[in-house]
């Protein structure tokens, strides 16, 4: 492994050089750090980020702790993320927490013993992140995908707008039987989803509960999805329109009720959530609702950029991007009681 002490020899310069060309660029003069640039790319010097992080250097690496990194919605929330850190030479660790608060919380230790600048955390549960939390935690945090208080950084979409989108969009085609399939109350995503929708069924002068049936699919996968199929073919009350809290949620229905014999929208009206790449090109197109979410890896990580420079004029930012519904062929106009 090529040493430092051979990068200033080949520059013609001092160690003490070469680590500041590294770490205080700003007290080398341009010329020289050209020079030592130069002997690093030929020797393929790599620094040791350890030694760095012990002198007071920031890591230049980032943690993301995502709810199910199978999922495509949080597969591009990633590529953004990786390639915003890339853009200032930062790398990024993806942990999984398959929704496992425990796991979250196990991450977090693990990434805070690698010195990692900071974290975008996508909690695994509705749990309120209070300004104590995050001030006992060794590493900078940045909420993504979910909202923080005044004393934190986040970005989030509004999901109450989203649900009151899907649920508009389904009642203007005449539906007023219609299931929710998604998570627990404990996934936020999904209880402010399912909340909308009853806001804008309670804004036509509807009765939410006569409208609306949910559905807890148990996860938030295709599998899941398939199996909520089971539990909506046995209402007595069937519905005439499914919206699904997510997108990965409908395609699993979709494959259930096709098993089933029943198509989609002749026998069902179909939508998601998240609009992911697939989704317009689906068997049957997917309305579905979007969110953002590249914008949202690329806005969450300079945000922790920022957050994590401990810069004395930082202030936390909230932000909350808005989603908007695509309609395509999954959903049509009621025909018939």
């Amino acid at each position: 492994m090529t040493s430092i002490r051979q990068v200033a020899d080949l520059a013609g310069v001092s160690t003490a050089t070469v680590s500041n060309t590294l770490n205080k660029p700003e007290r080398v003069l341009p010329a020289t750090r050209e020079r030592v640039h130069r002997a690093i790319e030929r020797l393929g010097f790599i620094p040791n980020q350890h030694a760095r992080q012990l002198n007071g250097v920031s890591s230049q690496v980032l943690g993301l702790i995502v709810i199910d990194a199978s999922n495509p919605f949080f597969t591009e929330v990633a590529r953004a993320v990786e390639d915003t850190a890339a853009e200032t030479e930062h790398v990024v660790i993806l942990c999984n927490s398959g929704g496992s608060a425990d796991k979250e919380e196990n991450f977090m230790r693990l990434l805070a013993g690698q010195r990692v600048r900071g974290v975008l955390l996508t909690p695994s549960d509705a749990r309120t992140f209070d300004p104590a939390w995050l001030a006992l935690n060794p590493v900078p945090v940045v909420l993504l995908d979910h909202d923080a208080t005044s004393e934190g950084c986040s970005v989030a979409v509004d999901d109450i707008e989203g649900g009151a989108l899907a649920a508009a969009h389904l009642l203007d085609l005449g539906h007023r039987r219609i299931v929710f399939v998604g998570g627990s109350d404990s996934t936020r995503q999904h209880a402010d989803r399912y909340a909308g929708a009853r806001q804008a069924i309670r804004g036509r002068g509807l009765e939410p509960d006569v409208v609306l049936t949910r559905v807890d699919a148990g996860a938030i996968d295709i599998s899941a999805g398939m199996r909520a199929t089971e539990t909506i073919l046995e209402l007595s009350n069937r519905p005439t329109a499914i919206f699904c809290a997510n997108d990965v949620l409908a395609f699993g229905v979709y494959r259930g009720l096709a098993q089933r014999g029943f198509d989609v929208p002749e026998a069902f009206s179909l939508m998601g959530y998240d609009d992911i790449d697939v989704a317009a090109d689906w068997i049957v197109p997917l309305t579905s609702v979007r969110q953002p979410a590249s914008e949202m890896g690329r806005v969450a990580t300079r945000l922790l950029l920022a957050h994590s420079a401990n810069e004395a004029d930082h202030e936390h930012e909230q932000i909350v991007f808005q989603p908007e519904l695509v309609a395509r062929q999954s959903t049509t106009v009621l025909v018939g009681p």
